[in-house]
């Protein structure tokens, strides 16, 4: 007697598909596969992404359609093949803030490697890829958030002088202590003074739900930045560098500072890798080259994007309109939108979940407390 194999159910091709795609294994995307009914009777496949793509996922649908198809079997129509994203809160040390499922600090060792340029772009372009996010700046002595945001007039309102509101620009959700006080004040307080005003300015904004509120941290591993790692509860860091020697002996110092206090370095940026002259296409590495990757494998850490010096992200960050809304289909916004993505899949698949779920998301728009 001969006994016929059972078929193999169609969610679990798809799943060994994206196991391919994305270098995994099949255990970790079978959970992402779902099976739905379409059309009466007809199966089909909706797929729930732990992370943002959503710029990929027209080549990541064809590329399942077209592997399906060749299996007669498990063929899906366009129809019955969907994808959706659904970020998840990470496990962090402090108790979580209200409405916000990952806090990201991009920090360097020193300034000048352009972090504040990076944390601004990097926001947008999770938000390109279908993530809600807001940016926090923490850079108490050099706001500068509202410059490249185009608002530096804006003031947050409040209801109950208590709780903030925080700004709306392009889509991106930010509070900074640009928009509260004169940056001249903000440049002569003391330590404790500069650390007390972050933790205001992060727990006192009624913030929206957000998948990643990024924070662009103050440059340097003094006390200052230590005491705002410990007191923020940061889901994982972010470390900017440049090429040459002298960023990255600073840069190691940031990655020792997030180590001491337990907040994972999800990788390396390298900005300004190199020149690109538009005349020729000749690239010129003006601070070295592959410095950041050889940090990142000192460390053993991905090396999520090198970008490259160019006169448009000073202009557009001048000028207060955001590269990636202004010019969405340049290079150099690819650049960002493949480095954030890089970022969310790193977090999504390397760090755990909130082991108490997402209780503390509470839902658009919340309330002021206590009214």
């Amino acid at each position: 007697m001969f006994f016929s194999r059972k078929a193999e159910p169609v969610t679990q091709k798809v799943a060994a598909i994206l196991a391919s795609y994305f270098s995994m294994d099949e255990e970790e995307t079978a959970s992402w596969c779902k099976a739905t009914s379409t059309d009466g009777n007809a199966e089909g496949v909706h797929v729930t992404l732990p992370f943002c793509i959503d710029s990929q996922l027209p080549v990541l649908s064809d590329l399942v359609l077209a592997k399906l198809k060749a299996d007669s079997k498990h063929a899906l129509t366009e129809s019955q093949l969907s994808f959706s994203t659904e970020i998840t809160s990470q496990q962090t040390s402090l108790p979580p803030i209200t409405n916000i499922k990952n806090i990201i600090a991009v920090a360097s060792g020193k300034g000048g490697v352009g972090k504040s340029t990076t944390s601004i772009n990097l926001a947008f372009a999770l938000m390109k890829e279908g993530a809600n996010v807001g940016i926090l700046d923490a850079d108490i002595y050099g706001p500068s958030i509202p410059i490249m945001l185009g608002n530096t007039s804006a003031h947050p309102e409040s209801e109950d002088n208590k709780h903030m509101q925080p700004l709306m620009a392009h889509g991106l959700v930010a509070n900074s202590i640009g928009y509260l006080v004169p940056q001249d004040d903000a440049a002569v307080w003391r330590g404790p003074m500069a650390s007390r005003a972050l933790t205001q300015l992060l727990n006192e904004t009624l913030w929206p739900v957000l998948d990643y509120l990024i924070v662009d941290m103050p440059p340097g591993t003094g006390d200052i930045q230590l005491t705002m790692a410990q007191q923020v509860p940061l889901t994982a860091a972010v470390i900017v560098t440049t090429p040459q020697d002298l960023a990255l002996a600073d840069a190691q110092k940031g990655i020792s500072m997030f180590e001491k206090v337990d907040v994972p370095v999800l990788g390396l940026i390298e900005n300004m890798s190199y020149y690109q002259c538009r005349a020729c296409g000749t690239k010129d590495y003006v601070f070295s080259k592959d410095g950041g990757e050889a940090l990142a494998e000192r460390h053993g850490l991905p090396l999520l994007g090198q970008l490259p010096l160019d006169i448009h992200i000073r202009e557009h960050g001048d000028a207060g309109t955001p590269l990636l809304i202004s010019s969405p289909d340049s290079p150099i916004s690819a650049s960002y939108q493949e480095a954030a993505r890089a970022l969310s899949m790193q977090l999504a698949l390397t760090l755990s979940p909130r082991e108490d779920g997402n209780k503390h998301i509470k839902g658009n728009p919340i309330g002021i407390v206590g009214s």
